[in-house]
């Protein structure tokens, strides 16, 4: 026998490749198979981009931070120095002769140039100018720099400080000149509306100058202008970004900042032309000079991103006058980077497609015993009772199984033969049984339509009575507010108006008590409309709805209203139910007593998200054996009053939403309702005519 031809796949299994799988066992192992690969391959390269980023940016950060401190030891050390050329001035013998030969002048001048200062000054020890190299007028008070002050009181010291175009221009017009600086307007930058910069940034030293028994006779004042001191960054570029350290053919910069300004630089707008008086970004302003933190990170500089390291300057006066950058082009990295991963994943994904290849054809050895199989099957649902798989060259775990399914099928073929002999006698004697079932149908469908009716007029009786026992709380109230109309009303309405709107709503609510009996009985066919209640406010209203029973009663009424969750719940439901729990209560405590009311909401931690409301009374509680039956249609308490059908309807309408009524009681004790709420209804369809679930608790007054 020829085995049949396994089925090609067909254009719909193209076109729906999830019924294409679900259908297939080939589809299926193919797809176990192949899934590693197509999942592993984008998982890993992933994971790779997510470490090369990270790792990356880490390594561009490790690397500025410690640019940063390098140049960070240069500029204390060029500080330190310019305090070391004033200080070795000042003890020198030379200024001491020129002292007494009056020859300062001269001197000043000379060793001005020659320790490469921009201006030195003599003072006398209360910090006046004796004798400046520049023209700075004698008798000129410099006692206001804190430097000064520091080297009359103690000793030497370096810092920097930032002269105004005034102070500059005293000492010297071309120092004033130097420091002036157009602003360029640059991109990200803060736009203040100024053109020029003329401040000046000095490094500003003092130097006591003692005569030969030790005593303060001077002090000495020098400084360097660093605006335009293109040395100066030149060199800390030099020593940050020496030969060989920024590979990929990187370049460093350096520059330093009067505020957001560069004021020296070797960062270049155009070709062979320094970005003097650009700006930095705002961002990078904030966070250095405005935040006073240090910026490790990639910015904006001038027209390119650079990996950027920013640290505050700071003066003598302890403000923040200008920062320190140092940083190098992000480009050649990041091109880099892209580079080798773009090669990682090359390199991954031709293994992968290699992979899947191998795999594909390993796999063809398991796929052809299956589709032998799903043909076979094909063929003896098509009605050839004698297709078989026939001869399969796999000795493995398939093979066996496809020469036990020939087996099968020739132990199914003689099974067959037998059943269909069988099949004659058992049609006799089904016909036989059928008549006699037609006659036990005939009697069962006469008791199903006597029980149907039964339940109707059941569920009728129900709802008469719920309709008698509803209507006359709204109708009490309704009385109750005319009667107080009448005591009130006078000559004038006022006194009465929220009592004329009152007896509006009861009227409506008469109606919707009709619907809600519907409900009752049929409470799948029904939704009322739902909205987000305040169910504090909710009690409220009831109160004032009910409040001719409780004045009547003599209740004193406590509220906790500590509810802040609101609830999804029809209001005139849940007004139903406050109303009924409430009365309830009043009836319980003829002689007086008191009504607490309280809200709270539900503890997330160990229950969904809603509100708890409590009704308790100091009545004379429920029994025992009452409370197994609280919730039974028709079962009351008080034989005199209500129908039974309040509590049933209450639970009724509770559960519609998920919710719940608890009670807890002992006769002389009182009675304590508790109504949960859920924030967001889980709707109940189930919920049986006589108002009560699966997992119904006992609870509450009867009615």
């Amino acid at each position: 026998m020829t085995p049949p031809r396994p089925p090609a796949l067909s254009p719909l299994s193209w076109r729906n490749p999830l019924a294409a799988l679900r259908a297939s066992v080939r589809a299926k192992l193919l797809f176990l198979v192949l899934a590693p690969l197509m999942l592993g391959f984008p998982i890993i390269m992933g994971l790779t981009w997510y470490w090369g980023e990270t790792y990356y940016h880490r390594l561009m950060v490790s690397k500025v931070g410690s640019d940063m401190s390098t140049a960070h030891g240069y500029f204390e050390r060029v500080i330190d120095n310019v305090g070391m050329r004033v200080t070795g001035l000042a003890n020198s013998h030379e200024l001491a002769l020129a002292l007494q030969l009056e020859m300062l002048d001269a001197v000043l001048k000379a060793r001005r140039a020659e320790h490469a200062l921009d201006f030195l000054n003599l003072l006398d020890v209360s910090g006046r100018v004796l004798q400046s190299s520049g023209n700075l007028a004698p008798g000129s008070d410099r006692m206001g720099w804190p430097v000064v002050a520091q080297a009359i009181r103690s000793g030497s010291d370096s810092v920097i400080d930032l002269f105004s175009a005034d102070e500059l221009g005293a000492l010297s017009p071309a120092l004033r000149e130097r420091a002036r600086l157009t602003l360029i307007d640059t991109p990200r930058a803060v736009q203040d509306g100024r053109r020029v910069e003329e401040r000046g940034m000095v490094i500003h030293a003092a130097a006591p100058v003692r005569d030969a028994r030790g005593n303060l006779v001077a002090v000495l004042e020098g400084g360097v202008l660093l605006n335009g001191n293109l040395d100066f960054v030149d060199n800390i570029n030099a020593i940050v970004y020496r030969e060989g350290t920024l590979p990929l053919g990187g370049k460093g910069t350096a520059t330093l900042f009067l505020g957001d300004a560069r004021i020296a630089t070797n960062v270049r707008l155009f070709e062979g032309e320094r970005a003097l008086g650009t700006r930095a970004s705002q961002v990078v302003r904030d966070h250095v000079l405005r935040d006073g933190r240090t910026w490790l990170e990639t910015a904006f500089v001038v027209n390119d991103w650079y990996v950027s390291g920013y640290e505050p300057v700071v003066d003598s006066l302890g403000e923040r006058v200008g920062m320190l950058y140092v940083g190098f082009q992000e480009a050649p990295y990041r091109v880099a980077k892209y580079v080798a991963l773009a090669v990682v994943a090359t390199i991954s994904l031709i293994i992968s497609g290699l992979g899947a290849l191998w795999t594909l054809h390993w796999a063809r050895s398991v796929f052809r015993p299956i589709e032998r199989m799903h043909a076979t099957i094909g063929s003896i649902e098509a009605g050839d009772a004698t297709a078989r798989v026939g001869r399969i060259d796999s000795r493995d775990e398939l093979g066996r199984l496809a020469t036990e399914f020939d087996r099968l099928l020739d132990s199914q073929a003689a099974q067959r033969a037998e059943l269909q002999s069988l099949n004659a006698s058992l049609d006799r004697k089904v016909a036989e049984r059928t008549a006699d079932l037609a006659a036990a149908n005939a009697e069962l469908r006469a008791a199903q339509r006597q029980l149907v009716m039964r339940e109707k007029l059941a569920a009728i009786g129900e709802l008469t009575a719920g309709v008698a026992h509803e209507i006359s709380n709204p109708t009490a109230v309704i009385q109750g507010n005319l009667d107080l109309m009448r005591e009130e009303l006078g000559a004038a309405a006022q006194p009465v108006a929220n009592e004329m709107r009152l007896i509006h709503e009861q009227v409506n609510r008469i109606r919707v008590i009709v619907t809600k009996l519907l409900q009752f009985a049929r409470p799948g066919e029904f939704a009322g409309y739902v909205e987000a209640v305040d169910v504090n406010a909710a009690v409220a209203d009831c109160l004032v709805l009910t409040r001719q029973h409780l004045a009547r009663a003599e209740v004193k009424v406590v509220q906790q209203l500590l509810a802040r969750e609101r609830v999804q719940i029809n209001l005139q439901e849940l007004q139903q139910v406050l109303i009924n729990l409430i009365v309830n209560a009043v009836q319980a405590m003829p002689g007086g007593g008191t009504l607490t009311l309280e809200t709270a909401d539900r503890d997330p931690a160990t229950d969904a998200r809603g509100v708890r409301i409590t009704v308790r009374d100091t009545g004379s509680g429920i029994r025992g054996e009452d409370l197994a039956r609280i919730f039974d249609p028709f079962f009351t308490t008080k034989k005199r009053q209500g129908t039974g059908l309040g509590l049933s309807i209450s639970h009724t309408l509770v559960e519609r939403y998920g919710g719940r009524i608890e009670v807890e009681s002992a006769p002389g004790l009182g009675a304590t309702f508790t109504v949960s709420l859920l924030a967001e209804p889980v709707y109940r369809n189930d919920t049986a005519p006589d108002g009560r679930g699966a997992d119904d608790s006992t609870d509450a007054h009867a009615t």
